[in-house]
């Protein structure tokens, strides 16, 4: 039967063309801010926040034509107010992006931007996209997490899940009940090694050429620029948060001293095919391998990166040994001794959060996964010989979250090579 005849009803088989290589081109964030009345950010609107990361990431590719922009997708925890009305659209056209390019929001809680990151690049992987914008923003000073939300009764009354899963610290209490091995003197002790790391990364220039400064407002105290974290607290001792509040549980484990704190701020990252970064002269700073969700209950929902990570490295064909650099969000110390105990990894090795993490630099919610994706993709440029990497966070209500990626620099990279040099 020719084309012209085909029967009603009937379709011919489309092309069939294989995945396609996803890369991380570069990411960039706004200076972290405490999430308080006089925070760094208070003033300063959640919006603008990613307008001002998205036109910088694009200042920094000039070979990248707005127009090839095929998606942008930005995330956020508490949809609302300034952070809400569709952020990926709202933000692309206040960013001065051409009204062809859509955008959409996204919501997974902690994992918001991983989420966009790894959707958008699933579109990318199918040819249905080219290049995308991926990102996130979590102002928790307007917008605390939970704020006017109404959980169904059924959650309750039905045992869905337990009480407690609704607060995060309460959820780290148990994981240190879950594991009694895992100490508040080990949890303490992580957390003021990630702070000494942070220092040392800034003063050795790794942490800071992705932030973008920010103008910010203050009606007090007029304008003035953000161009530094300001949460870190360089110089903590073990002794010196031993007898912090334990605010979760009386006599508990988990302190502001080794828990993440409350944050502003917002994370916007490039990606593209292996192909077009080819094509438009884009840099690739690593290459999606695999990725993976998966849920626990709720009530340990820091322990979600370790099924996700299982599942992503099942899927790559790969195992934990594989694995030559960690970005692990911090959002409790006792979460990532979770994750490193069950792996048999040191509390200190050095493969893990080499430039610190989440308690010293602090945890903006849906904007974080970008956060450990930038982070990574700077170390893969200071080991060539390390192969592939992940980045992985605990997610509100039982969820984690995985992404493995290849080093570019790696001698055995199996990516994608330009056409001018292949052969």
């Amino acid at each position: 039967m020719t084309e012209a005849t085909q029967a009603p009803g009937t379709t011919r088989d489309p092309a069939r063309p294989a995945l396609r290589d996803v890369v991380f081109v570069e990411g960039v964030r706004t200076p972290f801010g405490k999430a308080k009345a006089d925070g760094l950010l208070a003033e300063t609107r959640a919006d603008d926040l990613v307008v001002k990361a998205l036109r910088e990431l694009l200042r920094r590719h000039p070979e990248l034509p707005a127009d090839r922009i095929d998606e942008v997708a930005i995330a956020a925890t508490t949809q609302q107010g300034d952070q809400g009305l569709t952020l990926g659209r709202t933000a692309a056209l206040l960013a001065g992006l051409p009204h062809t390019v859509p955008g959409y929001a996204i919501d997974r809680m902690c994992a918001g931007a991983m989420t966009a990151v790894t959707s958008t690049a699933s579109s990318i992987a199918v040819g249905a996209a080219d290049v995308v914008v991926a990102g996130g923003v979590e102002h928790m000073g307007r917008h605390p997490m939970g704020l006017d939300a109404d959980p169904n009764p059924r959650f309750l009354s039905e045992k869905l899940v337990d009480p407690e899963a609704l607060n995060m610290g309460v959820t780290a209490e148990n994981l240190h009940d879950k594991f009694p091995h895992l100490t508040k003197e080990r949890a303490d002790a992580y957390a003021v090694d990630t702070q000494s790391k942070y220092a040392k990364a800034l003063a050795n220039g790794d942490i800071g050429p992705e932030i973008v400064p920010v103008a910010v407002r203050s009606a007090e105290k007029g304008w003035g620029l953000a161009t530094a974290d300001e949460l870190p607290r360089p110089g903590t001792t073990v002794e010196g948060i031993a007898d912090l509040k334990t605010p979760f549980r009386p006599g508990g484990r988990v302190t502001a001293g080794n828990a993440s704190p409350l944050t502003d701020g917002a994370t916007v990252s490039l990606l593209a095919s292996g192909e077009t970064a080819g094509e438009l002269g884009l840099p690739a700073a690593m290459r999606l391998v695999s990725y993976a969700f998966a849920g626990v209950p709720a009530e340990i929902m820091g322990y979600g990166p370790v099924p996700a990570t299982d599942k992503a490295l099942a899927k790559a064909g790969l195992s934990i040994d594989d694995i030559g650099l960690f970005e692990i969000n911090e959002a409790f110390a006792v979460q990532v001794l979770s994750f490193l105990d069950h792996y048999g990894i040191a509390d200190d090795d050095p493969r893990v959060n080499s430039y610190g993490g989440a308690i010293a630099v602090g945890h903006p919610l849906a904007s974080s996964g970008v956060r450990l994706m930038t982070q990574l993709a700077r170390q893969f440029a200071q080991h060539p010989e390390v192969r592939y990497g992940i980045t992985t966070m605990c997610v509100g209500l039982g969820q984690g979250g995985t992404v493995i990626w290849e080093n570019p620099h790696h001698a055995d990279y199996s990516g994608h090579v330009p056409s001018t040099q292949e052969g």
